[in-house]
């Protein structure tokens, strides 16, 4: 029926949604229809479709031997396979086995009679053609991704699932487990067997990670089979030994140029295929649409050959799925992409021999270019645009692409009519822009966007604002309708600018002063004088250009008008020039005759009620009309009913019904080049070529309402016969069991006159009643028996005495009586009198009842007329949920759904307003636990917290409870409750990293405490293990001791309370920066979460992760300016001031081999003799409070000397005069004194300018001219700028550990070493080294002013 079409894109993300036959009939499921292709080496054309599922198509598969190669099956996620001869496009049978959406299905190679299919939840079904049985396994409650059929038994099924697993099954056995493959760690998206029996074909070897376990030959007899998967591994299989023999890894290629929008997202799909013949090749998708060729014989690490080697060969998309057949002596490759385009390859040459696009959402529109001879548009529902160059020798399916600026449906288009290649274009959320199809340029875009969707797009003259002083300059505007009623004026030179809205011209011109219907379509006639424009209300206004007076209003449709076309002027009758053809929602197409109107313009607007022409026998709306270019008065029309009709104007007669669509038709074109040729693009996603002259039917199909009422009469009448011609005893049964299915066939036939139109795709055999219920035809048949035996008695027997005999008496009354009762009765029942009455009087008391704020009242009237509903909805409204929840409680079910809406509600009410304990429970009571412990936990208390998290974990929410109860923890550490925090977190599981974390913190606290540097009187509770033991052991023994009793962690914990899992959950912790607002209780927190890090490191004798841990928690206490809990905190670690010895108790020594390591201890070891050497100052000072860093020493401040720390306590100084953190120190000081003196500039700049604003004066002058004197002894701002770059350069140069793993300041240390040099034993190496120190790097006058003793 038609020449060539696009069909539907195929399904994404299905295992085996096409597959061809020996004969060149490629099959493809696409939405819920199977598409029939015929493909040869050469060209491909779309030979029909098979209709029927309900849902989508997710399963296809031929029969591959050669008797039945016809046949084929497919499967849906309706839950149904159905079998189908392809070749006649029937039917065959229809099983419905399957509970749960079906996800793949096989024809067996190796039985003709044989199917499998499996569903989502893991039931396998094999049906029989043969003898139409079936018989369902339930291998494994795992979801199936895919499965396939061994091609040498049909004992042997190979099933893949969604996590992986690949159970192979004897379906001989009941379905009895072969062997369970494992290996892959994600979804199985294809299997593939090899088509050689026997696993002794190839014998390959592990290379480099690309296979491992190399292949040997088999001793058991099998078949290899090959996996793909999410996991990015292609894997093959011993069947016989039931292990993998090897592993394929995908390889990374560079993504070549691609012709679609990087937005969309995808995700990798493997798909494989194993060609026949080829015992030691297969095929495999790869990241980004290319297909690989594996050869596994082959030797080397690169066992892959690339398809498509020329550019643009290859999907630009990942790859579904893949089919091979051999037609004329060449081996053929069918593979369908996520880029929607079908393709062949050659697998000799590994070269592609055609693509075939597909449309993968509605065609709204299709129109041919004026200028490009053959050059079809196409505006589709999938955010692109498609040019096709029909006439091309080379390619019948020449289509390019275009993506760029839309991301929405495409809903109209219009060609320039001068400038070739210029098509502009509108989409579905108001966007209007205009494409260069020959360039590679992105669209042009409009400002000015319409608020809803873009309905027509034309080109036409411009009208004011736009044509006044453009003479010669702007030839032609763009014009767009939108789903608002506005038509815009845009011009296609200054899109950037405002579009100009021609309803304010109209108005002005006409004087029109109400209000313009909204516009739905707008026509220019081909000579640009006049403009049709088609409104919601029926009505087509013809306007005259430039100044847009109206010449008439054509006042014949009813309905909003959805189609306007002017006959063209080319090679036509003069008479028919000013014919206007136009469609709307009432199914009538009607022609107009403004000839006259045009010529001669009346003064005032016409009225026009009577059409030239009425075109009858579409039965839906008309969605697109299109004049022949080729034979005068030739019209074809689109509608809704699915069908496109051709008609001779002029005669009123139908010409041709296209009738290949399976829904809705949108659009509709003639071909510029061919009298003979329509094309049509609808909802079913296709654009079809089709002949005039080769068409079976001559008008539209009958209404849907019209065939079925015809069915009805129909059926009445045979029934009526049926029941004339039964006779005998049997007769009454007969006719009763007979008349049971017409009766059900009038019941749904009511049902589907009932329906209206409906968007989604129907059977074909929808019109078709449902056979009889057994049950029922035997209920009727006994009952009929029944009744005919109790007649005949009752003619044997008296008439019964009525038990209403005062009914009966009125029923003997005259005719004429009785004929006044019936008018009667239906003078009341058409009265304004009875229930009705009543429930509109109740309707409107109730409003006013809600005016007056008696709510309550208002409901119970509700109530009265059975209005229940309505009622809730008046008590919801005025937040009287209580009382709502009460009454629904009352009169409905406990699952109702309104039930849990009230709660949800009024929990938000009450969460607004701040009861949160209240909007807790109502949660709870809507069965949204989750929410319910998020809002108990915004008190953001200690007990609204530990109660959250108690809540969350009753009701299943671990993570949440977690987070809780953390949250609790932290709060009840900080305010040192221990015991109370520990019993949080003990509540909860898989707690036990930060439940060790405390327990550091816990210690660190009391051993401070012990040192009188923290107060002790804030502590609410403690745990015994805390103080007991202290001794002389440092803080990591004591911490490493509770944690072996107390927690039982230690070197050698296992599983969940392993030392690697309890640091990798840890690492997951965030620490702040270190900052200065931070209160001393968070950061002893802070530091004491990287101490737990820095133990756990030393239990994996990680050093280099110790000392840099360890690093970081003195880091902490520093810069938070807690100098004296600094200083005791590097005591209780080091009591003897080395940084190498951490634990004399066990023997612990650190040995760094990285510099980043080294780096960091040499940071810890200098604050470390930093901190001993203030002790010095403080004590050789006797009570002195002059101190420049630090804290001077008063009561509680002064740190206690530890038992182990002699009198003179020595020390390396040395390691405190490091000259590269002295470089980097005093880089770091002029960068900043030089930020100062540029932001002490940039201010007395910005006062002066204030000033000058004011106004000069005299004063001003002679500041002025002082600041300029001034000036010439300073430096300047581009001076401080240069030299803030070269100290940039300088501290740039520096290594990184230097600027990473800060020291002391070294003129402060070099300064206190001098003064300490009398009292303390300070060698004389030490003091040169300081001096040397202070001389190159201290420079700042107070420095200077400092160090001036030790010179002289």
């Amino acid at each position: 029926m038609n020449e060539r079409s696009l069909p539907a894109s195929p399904n994404w993300y299905c295992s085996r949604c096409s597959d061809v036959n020996s004969k060149g009939l490629l099959g493809v499921g696409a939405k819920n229809v199977v598409y029939l292709i015929d493909v040869s080496a050469s060209s491909c054309r779309v030979a029909g479709e098979l209709a029927g599922h309900r849902d989508l198509v997710s399963g296809f598969s031929f029969c591959q031997h050669a008797e039945q190669s016809h046949v084929c099956v497919s499967a849906s996620t309706d839950g149904t396979v159905r079998f189908w001869d392809a070749d006649n496009k029937t039917l065959i049978r229809e099983h419905a086995a399957h509970q749960s959406p079906v996800s793949a299905v096989h024809w067996s190679p190796a039985d003709k009679n044989l199917v499998v299919s499996g569903d989502e939840k893991g039931v396998v079904v094999c049906h029989w053609i043969n003898t139409g049985d079936t018989s369902s396994f339930f291998p494994e409650p795992r979801t199936i991704f895919c499965l396939s059929c061994c091609p040498h038994s049909w004992k042997s099924v190979a099933v893949g699932y969604k996590d992986g697993m690949i159970v192979l099954i004897d379906v001989s056995k009941k379905g009895e487990v072969v062997h369970r493959l494992r290996g892959h760690d994600n979804e199985i998206h294809s299997l593939a067997w090899s088509p050689v029996s026997g696993e002794d074909a190839f014998c390959s070897r592990a290379d480099d990670g690309e296979g491992t376990n190399g292949v040997s030959r088999g001793e058991e007899s099998g078949c290899f089979l090959v996996s793909g998967s999410k996991d990015q591994t292609v894997r093959i299989w011993s069947t016989a030994k039931g292990k993998g023999v090897m592993t394929l890894k995908l390889p990374f290629l560079k993504r070549r140029g691609s012709a679609v929008d990087p937005g969309v997202r995808e995700r990798i799909w493997l798909n494989v295929h194993w060609p026949k013949g080829r015992s030691t090749q297969l095929v495999s998708s790869c990241f980004s649409g290319e297909l690989v060729m594996w050869d596994l014989a082959k030797s080397g690490k690169q066992k892959w050959s690339l398809f498509g080697a020329s550019e643009g060969q290859n999907h630009n998309r990942i790859v579904f799925n893949m089919s091979s057949v051999e037609l004329q002596d060449r081996e053929l490759l069918i593979s369908t992409s996520m880029d929607r385009e079908i393709k062949c390859w050659d697998l000799n040459s590994l070269g592609c021999c055609w693509t075939l696009p597909t449309l993968g959402g509605h065609v709204y529109t299709l129109t041919f270019s004026p200028v490009g001879v053959g050059c079809l548009a196409l505006g589709v529902g999938d955010n692109m645009i498609r040019v096709w160059n029909t006439l091309s020798a080379q390619n019948q399916y020449d289509i390019r692409s275009f993506w760029q600026g839309i991301k929405s449906k495409v809903t109209a288009l219009a060609w320039h009519p001068r400038k070739e290649g210029l098509l502009s274009f509108g989409t579905d959320d108001g966007k209007v822009g205009i494409y260069d199809v020959f360039s590679n340029k992105p669209p042009q875009i409009s400002s000015s966007y319409h608020r809803k969707t873009v309905y027509t797009l034309a080109w036409g003259p411009p009208v004011p604002p736009v044509s006044f002083g453009a003479e010669g300059k702007q030839s032609f505007s763009l014009y767009s309708c939108a789903g608002e009623g506005v038509i815009l004026q845009h011009v296609p030179s200054k899109l950037s600018g405002e579009a100009s809205d021609i309803d304010t011209l109209i108005r002005d011109t006409n004087s029109i002063q109400h209000k313009l219907s909204p516009h739905t379509d707008l026509s220019w006639k081909p000579d640009g004088k006049v403009v049709a424009v088609g409104n919601e209300d029926g009505s087509i206004d013809v306007y005259e250009a430039p100044a847009l007076k109206q010449l008439c209003s054509i006042q014949q449709h009813h309905k909003i008008i959805n189609a306007l076309r002017w006959h063209p002027d080319l090679d036509c009758p003069p008479e028919l020039t000013g014919l206007l053809a136009s469609g709307s929602s009432n199914a009538i197409v009607f022609i107009h005759d403004l000839r006259a109107i045009i010529e001669n313009p009346p003064e005032a607007p016409v009225v026009l009620n009577e059409s030239y022409r009425r075109l009858c026998g579409h039965t839906a709306k008309i969605t697109g009309v299109a004049w022949s270019p080729h034979q005068p008065g030739r019209l074809v029309t689109a509608s809704y009913d699915g069908t496109a009709q051709v008609w001779d104007v002029l005669e009123e007669a139908a010409v041709s019904n296209y009738r290949g669509h399976n829904n809705y038709l949108l659009c509709v074109d003639w071909s510029p080049v061919d009298p003979d040729v329509v094309w049509t693009g609808g909802k079913d996603f296709t654009v079809h070529e089709w002949k005039v002259s080769k068409q079976e039917f001559t008008k539209p199909p009958k209404g849907k309402k019209m065939v079925m009422l015809q069915e009805r009469k129909t059926s009445s009448k045979q029934q009526k016969k049926k029941n004339r011609t039964t006779g005998g005893s049997g007769g009454g049964a007969g006719s009763k069991a007979n008349g049971e299915p017409g009766l059900e066939a009038e019941t749904v036939t009511e049902k589907e006159l009932s329906e209206g139109e409906d968007d989604e795709v129907k059977s074909t055999t929808s019109l078709e009643a449902p056979a009889a219920n057994p049950e029922l035809q035997r209920k009727s048949a006994s009952a009929a028996k029944s009744k005919d035996k109790t007649d005949f008695h009752l003619l044997k027997k008296k008439k019964a005495r009525s038990m209403l005999p005062l009914s009966t008496s009125m029923d003997h009354r005259p005719k004429e009586e009785l004929l006044q009762d019936c008018l009667t009765l239906a003078s009341i029942r058409h009265s304004e009198a009875g229930f009705e009455v009543w429930s509109r009087t109740v309707e409107a008391y109730v409003k006013q009842l809600s005016l007056q704020e008696q709510h309550l009242k208002a409901a119970s009237y509700l109530l009265s007329v059975n209005k229940l509903y309505e009622a809730v909805d008046l008590l919801r409204s005025n937040k009287l949920y209580r009382e709502a929840i009460a009454l629904v409680k009352a009169r409905l079910a406990a699952e109702e759904p309104v039930l849990k809406e009230l709660y949800t509600g009024w929990a938000a009410v009450l969460e607004k307003d701040g009861h949160l304990s209240a909007a807790a429970k109502c949660y709870l009571a809507a069965g949204c636990s989750f929410d319910a412990a998020k809002v108990i936990s915004r008190k953001n208390d200690v007990s609204s917290l530990k109660m959250a998290a108690a809540l969350a974990r009753v009701s299943g929410e671990t993570v949440l409870a977690q987070s809780l109860a953390l949250r609790c923890a932290r709060d009840l550490a900080a305010a040192q409750d221990w015991v109370g925090a520990q019993e949080v977190l003990s509540a909860q599981g898989d707690l036990l990293v930060h439940r060790l974390h405390l327990c550091v913190a816990e210690l660190l606290a009391v051993s401070l405490k012990d040192s009188d540097v923290l107060s002790s009187a804030s502590c609410v509770s403690g745990h015994p293990w805390a103080s007991a033991g202290r001794g002389a052991d440092s803080v990591q023994d004591r911490v490493r001791d509770v944690w072996e009793e107390e927690f039982g962690v230690s070197m050698n914990s296992a599983g969940d309370c392993s030392v690697e899992a309890l640091l990798q959950e840890l690492r997951g912790v965030e620490s702040p920066t270190p900052s200065a607002n931070v209160p001393l209780r968070q950061v002893l927190l802070f530091s004491s979460l990287h101490l737990t890090r820095a133990l756990l490191s030393w239990f994996l004798n990680d050093d280099g992760q110790l000392i840099a841990e360890l690093w970081r928690a003195a880091a902490w206490l520093r810069e938070a300016g807690h100098f004296s809990v600094s200083a005791e905190f590097c005591r209780l670690l080091f009591p003897d001031g080395d940084v190498g010895v951490f634990s004399r108790k066990h023997s612990k020594t650190l040995h760094h081999t990285e510099e980043e390591a080294k780096a960091a201890a040499g940071c810890l070891q200098a604050f470390v003799c930093y901190h001993r050497l203030y002790e010095r100052w403080w004590r050789g000072s006797a009570g002195g409070r002059d101190v420049q860093n630090g804290l001077p020493p008063a009561a509680g401040d002064e740190p206690t000397r530890g038992p182990s720390e002699s009198e003179d306590g020595s020390f390396d100084a040395s390691v405190l005069l490091s000259e590269p953190h002295a470089v980097c120190q005093a880089a770091q000081r002029s960068v900043r004194q030089i930020q100062e003196r540029l932001a002490a500039m940039v201010l007395q700049h910005s006062w002066s300018q204030g000033d000058k604003q004011d106004g000069p004066s005299q004063t001003d002058d002679q500041e002025a001219a002082d600041a300029e004197k001034r000036s010439e002894d300073q430096e300047t701002f581009l001076s401080l700028s240069t030299k803030m770059s070269k100290q940039q350069e300088e501290l740039a140069e520096l290594p990184d550990t230097v600027k990473m793993f800060p020291h002391p300041d070294v003129v402060e240390c070099c300064l206190v070493l001098l003064h300490l040099r009398k009292s303390a034993s300070v060698s004389d190496v030490v003091q040169e080294k300081a001096k040397d120190l202070l001389q190159k790097y201290g420079t700042s006058p107070g420095i200077l002013k400092a160090s001036q003793p030790f010179f002289t």
